[in-house]
C-alpha cells in the first residue's frame, strides 16, 4: 500500500492552474449488447465514447479569467493532470486535447471565503501516460 505523498498539478497548455480545488474527469464508453434469436449475449457494439471533466477553481486564480475567455470564445484548449512531486499515483499523466468549455460559473458571490468558479468541459481526445 502506497503512503500517499504525491502532489498533482493541472496544466492549461503550459501554465499550471494554481490554486485549484477539484478536477473530476469522467470517461463514458457505452456498449450495446447484441442478442440473436438462437442465443443471448452473442456480442456487443461499442458506441462513441465521450470524455468530460469538471474543475473547481478559486476565483482568485488568473486561470479563471483565461478559462472564462476560452468559454465565451468557444476556443479549443489542452489540459493535463500530472504528478508534480512523488510517484504514488496510478498514472504519470492524463492529457485532454481539443477541449471546450460546455458550462461555466466563473464566480459566485459569497459573504466569507473565496468565491469559487466551476467549469464543465468536454475533450475530443484523451491520452493516458502510465508509469
Amino acid at each position: 500500500m502506497a503512503d500517499w505523498n504525491t502532489r498533482l498539478e493541472v496544466r492549461l497548455g503550459d501554465t499550471t492552474i494554481s490554486p485549484i480545488s477539484t478536477f473530476s474527469p469522467t470517461f463514458n464508453v457505452p456498449h450495446t449488447v447484441l442478442h440473436s434469436i438462437e442465443a443471448d449475449n452473442v456480442g456487443f457494439v461499442r458506441q462513441p465514447f465521450t470524455f468530460t471533466f469538471t474543475m473547481g477553481v478559486p476565483a482568485v486564480a488568473s486561470a479563471v479569467a483565461d478559462l472564462t475567455q476560452l468559454a465565451t470564445d468557444g476556443t479549443e484548449f489542452q489540459i493535463a493532470v500530472a504528478e508534480k512531486k512523488g510517484t504514488d499515483w496510478a498514472f504519470n499523466a492524463l492529457k485532454f486535447a481539443r477541449c471546450v468549455v460546455t458550462s461555466a460559473n466563473p464566480s459566485n458571490v459569497v459573504i466569507d471565503g473565496v468565491p469559487q468558479a466551476s467549469f464543465t468541459c468536454m475533450a475530443l481526445s484523451v491520452a493516458v501516460e502510465a508509469p
